[in-house]
């Protein structure tokens, strides 16, 4: 903390330097309300451009034109520009549209001012046992003396015995309504403060595969020492700390059991009086399914260096097959040239041109030809009856909007069937769209088909006719 690093820090930390923006409200609450409170992680172009643009316009009514003079577009390219570094601009695999993220930096900036807000209370008793309960856990856990862990084992069971002594006398001690409000504060603060480490996990990840790209761009040696070098550093990422810690907390999220017992606590705490009386955001009950997309992104990342490592070996292949093919492109050339004016001595001999190997496996069995019967006639039928135009009224079912209907009816139970995903979801082409779910459960590897019943589809078609069909029934599992 030095003079000289807080002036190196001051002039190149993106989080220092939004402090210190020029619009650093506007930046900041649109950042705020666009990806931290609705625990959103990656946006669209054309949706975070249309959020920005509403703002711009209510603000300008207030401020004047002059205020913001720049288009929405520009202020988010220029956010997102290396000397900035407040937003991070890519183009995921498959799309062809620009989608943003917060940085890890930013977040820490919206984090720190967040924290200086007027809070209702500063809760100290949850955060001093908190210290209690972690300053216990790390003695009991590196204590080698067999006889000291028994003795902390046996009062912590009598401690144990005599609280259900007293529960069972009818003593039961009721947590009040600050304790409560107190831990609810604390627990919603530690949830989201999980999310910004998924960020900075991510964000190390990503700048592995970016030095991994330069690295393969620039090598001139062996494949060998190259790919020793990106996994050694792989592994120094995964064997850091926080490379510990987020791999024991995806294992630890990823139980089913966990994720349901998360739900169901999440909303029993939400129907207590004093939680209810904070005014808390209905959308933290669902803080382990954001958990769990910003997993999946950490996880998208380090599978992206995987290909690109495959992409390399692939790449040198190719390479050294092509200098295999210019060697000998060069000797016969030169032999072409030496054709008219052969050498007189003998140069070598050769017995055989190749190798005479036959192996008995190599032998294909005998296979009989197959003439398939094609029948050629096409006979004329009459075509006044046919309306030409059903050839330009096709329906067109949206894949992609299907697979997130089963995602989303996914996300608050373990498994669900296809009737419960078109009850939450109902069909808006019939069956058509019905036909596209059962080809997504055939390719799923988590669905399955249950031939020993049968479930009823209802909907409505474009003429407001009822339709049903009775299909066997398919299950969508996580």
């Amino acid at each position: 903390m030095d003079y000289a690093s807080l002036s190196q820090l001051r002039r190149l930390h993106p989080a220092w330097r939004l402090l210190l923006a020029d619009h650093a409200p506007l930046i900041i609450s649109f950042l705020d309300a666009a990806f931290i409170q609705p625990n959103a992680r990656i946006l669209a172009e054309a949706g975070l451009r249309s959020q920005l643009e509403d703002l711009l316009f209510q603000l300008r009514e207030t401020h004047g034109e002059a205020a913001f003079p720049r288009s929405a577009g520009d202020y988010l390219n220029d956010w997102a520009d290396n000397d900035k570094g407040w937003l991070r601009k890519f183009y995921p695999p498959g799309s062809d549209q620009a989608h943003f993220d917060l940085t890890p930096a930013t977040e820490k900036a919206l984090g720190w001012l967040e924290s200086l807000t007027q809070r209702q209370f500063v809760g100290t008793e949850s955060r001093l046992r908190t210290v209690f309960d972690l300053l216990q856990q790390m003695i009991a856990g590196t204590e080698t003396d067999q006889q000291a862990r028994l003795d902390d084992l046996h009062s912590r069971r009598a401690a144990i015995d005599r609280e259900i002594a007293r529960v069972e006398a009818g003593e039961i001690a009721i947590m009040d309504d600050t304790a409560q409000r107190e831990r609810f504060q604390q627990l919603s603060g530690t949830a989201r403060e999980l999310l910004a480490d998924f960020r900075q996990v991510e964000q190390n990840f990503r700048q592995l595969d970016r030095e991994a790209r330069e690295q393969i761009t620039a090598w001139e040696g062996s494949k060998g020492k190259l790919l020793e070098q990106i996994f050694g550093e792989r592994d120094a990422i995964a064997d850091t700390d926080q490379g510990r810690t987020f791999r024991a907390f995806w294992e630890f999220l990823m139980s089913p059991t966990r994720q349901q017992k998360l739900s169901e606590g999440l909303a029993r705490v939400f129907e207590l009086d004093a939680v209810q009386s904070l005014q808390p955001d209905a959308r933290f009950k669902r803080i382990h399914f954001d958990w769990l997309d910003a997993g999946e992104q950490t996880q998208r990342t380090v599978a992206r260096l995987s290909r690109q490592l495959r992409r390399f070996l692939d790449d040198q292949t190719y390479l050294e097959n092509k200098r295999i093919m210019q060697l000998i492109q060069s000797l016969e050339g030169r032999a072409l040239a030496l054709r008219a004016t052969p050498p007189e001595a003998t140069l070598m001999t050769m017995e055989s041109p190749q190798a005479g190997i036959h192996l008995a496996m190599e032998r294909p069995l005998f296979s009989p030809p197959l003439r398939p019967v094609i029948e050629s006639d096409v006979d004329v039928g009459d075509e006044s009856d046919v309306d030409p135009d059903a050839l330009f009224n096709q329906l067109i079912v949206d894949r992609q909007r299907l697979e997130g209907h089963i995602r989303d009816t996914l996300r608050d139970r373990p498994q669900a069937t296809l009737a419960e995903v078109i009850e939450r979801h109902p069909l808006q082409v019939g069956l058509a769209e019905l036909v596209t779910y059962l080809s997504i459960a055939s390719e799923d590897a988590h669905a399955s088909f249950d031939d020993s019943r049968r479930e009823s589809i209802h909907w409505t078609d474009e003429t407001g006719t009822g339709r049903l069909a009775r299909i066997q029934r398919v299950i969508f599992t996580r």
